[in-house]
């Protein structure tokens, strides 16, 4: 279940269209989503071990710090904030996609619209976390219910296909495997964003009984009803929308539901995936500033991200910052498609550099391989060599795609490491 929840979001609501842009046919479109999800059991694997082996509360926070050097640790934690706040404003984005054509359906240009609405959603949970963790608690039970009940209704439309899609459908002719390859690898950086998630498994390796046993099982079950699950709900995009017509269309949950339903229901599923958008957007407002106060207690942040409200215990600068970020981004980058390719970059360096601790781990603590107290994989190093491989190959994809996405991520990277050479040298030249 930690497997699922952690990566089951709101991306299967909007990158299958991102995907089928970017592949020539059907079968690379479906290729890309059962290939990250085997991407997606070989990381889980990995982080499996790690949390294992270094079993400490937020430790996908705290292993930089502990198998690299203190800058890297600094700018990649903060590299990972700044992609959750990059992920939270795709994520509002989307929802604003689909709330904008209920609100506004003759409007020629909606893109400044779903702007506002992405910052007000974003306005308005930053308000209900001020008030709380009860408050905040009650409001993502609510809206967690909403977002599981919109995964299963999009699964219904399957039965009443009239398989359009197959119909529908043509290929590019005769692409080159160079041209192949290409496709496959920008499809594949939608889908990664989609299967993100699972490398929070880190902080619970050290809390499970029997962790040889169940760890694995856990996750291959896991992994494997979240590939089943995403190849069901694509299959249903593919069979009533159709291929073709994915390739250009934003809101697809409602498209495909007001295909077999009517135009009512393609507007109460509008309004039911803005609903669920808004738990994703509460969750990381809940979640974030408790990682900022960690890293602030850790050192790795100033004090002052430690500051509570006495009332109500909400972080507020941590929380402020944070939302801060979100609105900034969402600002910027204005679509989702923008935010996409930039988050994923960025996600990829944290990825290659937190999956690469495990040959740290395994060297440090060789005492731990022949004792059952902890998870050990099979096939080592096979997985994290393929997982490393893949997000290599995925960065490589976005240089060539969108570079300026790219330069945008390294930029933010150096900026970080800048930041703590200057604020190390400032400290050290107080105490002296």
């Amino acid at each position: 279940m930690i497997v699922v929840s952690l990566v089951i979001g709101m991306g299967i609501f909007r990158t299958p269209v991102n995907v089928a842009k970017a592949v020539p046919t059907p079968a690379v479109f479906f290729a890309a989503w059962l290939g990250g999800g085997l991407v997606a059991l070989c990381g889980a694997l990995t982080y499996a071990e790690i949390g294992s082996r270094y079993p400490v509360t937020g430790a996908y926070y705290r292993i930089f710090s502990y198998c690299y050097h203190p800058s890297i640790a600094f700018a990649v934690n903060c590299l990972i904030l700044v992609s959750n706040a990059t992920s939270l404003a795709g994520v509002a984005l989307i929802g604003a996609e689909y709330i904008t054509k209920v609100l506004f359906p003759s409007a020629a240009e909606t893109q400044s619209i779903e702007v506002v609405i992405a910052v007000l959603s974003i306005c308005i949970f930053y308000g209900v976390n001020l008030l709380g963790l009860r408050m905040s608690a009650k409001t993502q039970n609510v809206l967690t219910i909403i977002k599981i009940g919109m995964i299963l209704l999009l699964i219904l439309p399957i039965f009443f296909a009239s398989g359009k899609g197959i119909t529908s459908t043509h290929a590019i002719t005769n692409p080159t495997l160079l041209e192949y390859l290409k496709a496959f690898g920008v499809g594949l950086v939608a889908v990664s964003f989609t299967y993100g998630g699972y490398q929070q498994t880190i902080n619970f390796g050290a809390e499970v009984k029997n962790p040889n046993k169940f760890i694995p099982r856990g996750i291959f079950i896991g992994i494997f009803i979240i590939i089943l699950l995403y190849l069901t709900i694509n299959y249903a995009y593919y069979s009533v929308i159709g291929f073709d017509e994915l390739k250009n269309s934003r809101n697809i949950a409602a498209i495909m539901l007001s295909h077999v339903f009517g135009d009512v229901a393609g507007k109460i599923v509008s309004i039911l995936l803005f609903l669920s958008v808004l738990a994703y957007v509460n969750v990381l407002l809940m979640s974030n500033p408790r990682v900022m106060f960690a890293m602030s207690e850790d050192g790795v942040l100033p004090p002052v991200f430690k500051r509570k409200n006495n009332r109500t215990d909400a972080l507020t600068i941590s929380l402020t910052s944070f939302a801060a970020a979100c609105v900034l981004i969402a600002f910027w980058a204005k679509e989702f498609d923008e935010i996409l390719s930039f988050n994923i970059f960025m996600d990829c360096m944290g990825m290659i550099l937190s999956a690469g601790s495990i040959f740290y781990l395994r060297k440090r603590n060789t005492q731990l391989d022949k004792t059952t107290e902890i998870y050990t994989m099979k096939l080592y190093p096979l997985y994290p060599l393929v997982f490393i491989a893949a997000y290599t190959f995925v960065a490589i994809s976005i240089v060539v795609d969108k570079p300026w996405s790219a330069i945008a991520g390294l930029g933010v990277l150096s900026a970080f490491i800048l930041i703590y050479f200057l604020t190390r040298r400032k400290i050290i030249s107080v105490e002296r």
